[in-house]
């Protein structure tokens, strides 16, 4: 039956009624919602495949009011303050797939936001990697992406890092091979500060020989879309990359890999 809350000056309740007081109403949103001030007492559930808001407005709620807030979509749901209002909470305010919390008024402005199910302040969220182990070459002057060679993760909150660890086995034949790492369309690990036009995460001579290149870059993608980090890599003009062969031995071979972790920041 339906919870009679809130209650009414003079109200009488039934026994029906009054044991009916320990189920709470749910109000279920399908997009991003603006609370209201109907909503003190029962469980705000959000159920968003994207990325949603779930905003908290000035002046809508007294001191002592409380929303519980509840994610049960794929997509985060981040408690957002109004205009003039400030929201306070040790645990963060994104709420990922079966994450809740208590919205509690400490004012008409101020509010404090107690996450039921979120406790990590630090801490490795997920782990996505790819692993390539056959040959590509290019003779491009120009990047291009090392087919095979790339991973795709999407962070469960804007505030998270993404720390990325890779190796790749990179060869040139008679002139230089440059290689970069890359978020989307981004070379994120990059030299800087030399006269070389060629400001890349690595170079390789024109010595025949295979060396690898391992890196280890914090990034901070600053979004809850999908992200992709991959190597690409060019030639000199006249000469050949190589990915996992060698430039003079084509019959040896080499691995490349690439492991991205969502962090706590």
């Amino acid at each position: 039956m339906t919870t009679p809350f809130p209650f009414t000056s003079g109200q009488v309740l039934t026994a029906a009624q009054m044991n009916a007081i320990t189920t709470l109403p749910i109000n279920d949103q399908t997009a991003s919602y603006t609370l209201v001030v109907g909503d003190v007492g029962k469980r705000v559930i959000m159920n968003v495949a994207s990325a949603n808001t779930v905003t908290v407005n000035n002046s809508i709620f007294a001191a002592g009011d409380t929303i519980f807030i509840a994610n049960k979509g794929a997509g985060v749901s981040t408690i957002t303050a109004g205009a003039g209002v400030t929201i306070n909470s040790a645990s963060g305010l994104d709420l990922v797939t079966s994450q809740s919390g208590q919205l509690v008024a400490l004012s008409a402005s101020s509010f404090l936001f107690l996450a039921s199910d979120v406790t990590a302040t630090s801490g490795v969220v997920q782990v996505q990697s790819t692993f390539l182990g056959t040959a590509f070459t290019t003779t491009s002057t120009s990047f291009v992406d090392v087919t095979g060679l790339s991973v795709s993760i999407t962070p469960t909150s804007a505030s998270n890092k993404v720390l990325v660890l890779c190796g790749a086995a990179l060869s040139a034949g008679a002139g230089r091979g440059y290689l970069q790492l890359v978020r989307n369309s981004t070379d994120i690990a990059k030299s800087s500060g030399f006269a070389d036009t060629n400001q890349t995460s690595c170079a390789s001579g024109s010595d025949f020989i295979s060396q690898y290149v391992g890196i280890a870059f914090l990034d901070n993608p600053a979004t809850t879309s999908a992200t992709t980090y991959k190597f690409q890599i060019k030639a000199d003009s006249g000469t050949t990359t190589h990915i996992n062969s060698q430039a003079g031995a084509t019959s040896q071979g080499n691995v490349s890999t690439i492991t991205v972790m969502e962090v706590l920041p």
